[in-house]
C-alpha cells in the first residue's frame, strides 16, 4: 500500500519546514534543503529528526 495523497500534500520536514520528495519505491522521503532521508516502514513515514540518515 503506497502513502495516500492526502498524507503527502501535508507532510513537510520536522526539521525545517520545507517539501519533502517522496521516493517509495526505495522506502524513503527526501528533504533536499536539511538533506536528510526519513524512513517508510510498514507504509508509515517515521518523521523523526534522531532517526533520519544523511542524504548521500
Amino acid at each position: 500500500m503506497a502513502l495516500s495523497t492526502e498524507l503527502k500534500e501535508i507532510l513537510a520536514c520536522p526539521k525545517c519546514k520545507g517539501d519533502l520528495e517522496f521516493h517509495e519505491d526505495k522506502g524513503e522521503i527526501h528533504c533536499k534543503k536539511c538533506k536528510l532521508v526519513y524512513a517508510i516502514r510498514d507504509d508509515v513515514p517515521v518523521m523523526l529528526i534522531d532517526e533520519a540518515r544523511p542524504l548521500a
